[in-house]
């Protein structure tokens, strides 16, 4: 029962009958409005945290699904024109890779150390801001390394993504997923089916007389750095396996010499003229075999 300091004050028992029950679903007040006060943290203050966790997880999804990552060839080791670059939201961590205080001898403390500490105390926030100001402008040393953070990872992201355009324009690579999508609408241009992954694509042309001087003289030009071992190139670097069937030997004499665009570099102080020569009277045997 509840009374006052009255002596004369009516004394109303919960279980009266008389006592009419309220309409509707009673609703808890809202404790944010009393100042000093707080709510429970099970279940209302957890609820609107899984609620906005929801939200944000459905934010990223939807993110992730309209900006989806490039599938690339599968991996080839001996291409060095490759330039290898993780899915967009992981940009930032592998920018942070590439500073030298956190890479080659500091590889564990860029790798383990720095994110564990990061995610760590993301973990033991709730631990250790315990005070009961909500308002981000009255709590400076959390809404500052919120802040902070979030600078860290746009401005890396900014950072990374620039260095792999500029890694694009230098080596004059096209990406994969665009060249993928040229080779499709070339295809559909000229009304032919366009190329798939799951198909499997035609025999590689083999190499011809690979025991020849000539091959050594390639590998010592560092020739076969860009075109591969196998010779069967990468990426816009076209293969030399074949290129018997596309180029005389007086061409590739020109091609070798002199170079061609800004992907094919010149090699005539590199190579003498009997190499060159040498060279290109090999690469003229390779053809592809005859049906």
């Amino acid at each position: 029962m509840a009374h006052g300091h009255k002596s004369n004050e009516k004394v109303v028992f919960v279980g009266d009958s008389r006592v009419k029950k309220g309409a509707g679903q009673q609703v808890p007040p809202d404790y944010t409005a009393f100042p000093g006060k707080s709510e429970a943290f099970i279940p209302n203050f957890l609820l609107k945290e899984w609620m906005v966790g929801c939200v944000v997880l459905v934010g990223f999804l939807v993110w992730t699904i309209a900006e989806p990552a490039p599938l690339g060839y599968p991996a080839d080791p001996t291409n060095a024109s490759f330039i290898p670059m993780p899915d967009w939201y992981f940009l930032f961590l592998y920018q942070f890779l590439k500073y030298p205080y956190v890479s080659q001898d500091y590889i564990i403390l860029g790798t383990l150390g720095v994110p564990g500490v990061l995610f760590g105390g993301l973990l033991l926030a709730p631990f250790l801001d315990t005070g009961k100001e909500r308002r981000f402008y009255r709590r400076p040393i959390a809404s500052s390394l919120m802040f902070l953070s979030l600078i860290a990872c746009i401005y890396l992201t900014v950072i990374s993504w620039h260095h792999y355009e500029e890694q694009l324009k230098i080596t004059n690579t096209i990406p994969e997923h665009h060249e993928r999508e040229h080779k499709a609408e070339e295809a559909a241009a000229k009304g032919e089916e366009p190329p798939s992954a799951a198909k499997p694509e035609a025999a590689a042309v083999p190499i011809v007389e690979k025991n020849d001087p000539a091959y050594a003289v390639m590998e010592q030009a560092k020739c076969l750095t860009c075109h591969a071992v196998d010779m069967q190139g990468g990426g816009n670097i076209p293969a030399l396996t074949g290129v018997g069937d596309r180029l005389e030997k007086d061409q590739l004499v020109e091609v070798i010499t002199n170079g061609r665009g800004n992907g094919m570099p010149a090699f005539a102080d590199q190579l003498s003229a009997e190499e060159i020569d040498q060279v290109a009277t090999w690469l003229s045997k390779q053809k592809a075999p005859a049906e």
